[in-house]
């Protein structure tokens, strides 16, 4: 497989896992968003539970930082595959990482959190996967 074609097949993940992470909050939302909230005292605590999720991340934001250099440094050498490798596996644990805003959002949707804060914790999932793009001076 080509350097391009890696690139590419990243790319495409990218998208899909981004996917896979806003896609039940807007899809609980549109199903539950109009319905009777079950316990709306829990609306705030778990806006903040998702607030404070995206911190997780951090955790997952120095390994894949650690795999990125090592690809770079790996470019044009006969380990450069295995680095491609081990570059996606922590992109994919990364990607868990990051989607919790909104998965907590989802969840939250059930005891009436409002639009804007579901549309926050959204945006900080976005936001949270942009971090986790393939520059393009990689490749």
């Amino acid at each position: 497989m080509t350097r391009g074609q890696v690139r590419r097949r990243l790319a495409v993940s990218w998208w899909q896992y981004l996917a896979l992470a806003l896609l039940p909050l807007f899809v609980i939302n549109a199903v539950f968003g109009q319905g009777e909230a079950l316990l709306p005292v829990l609306a705030m605590p778990l806006f903040i539970a998702g607030l404070a999720s995206m911190f997780v991340s951090l955790r997952f934001f120095g390994p894949y930082k650690n795999a990125l250099v090592a690809t770079q440094q790996a470019l044009d050498t006969p380990q450069e595959p295995e680095a491609w490798i081990i570059l996606a596996a922590r992109r994919r644990a990364a990607f868990l990482a990051a989607g919790l805003p909104a998965w907590i959002g989802a969840l939250a949707v059930c005891v009436g959190l409002e639009a804007v804060p579901l549309m926050l914790l959204a945006l900080s999932t976005a936001v949270l996967f942009y971090l986790y793009r393939i520059p393009r001076q990689l490749g």
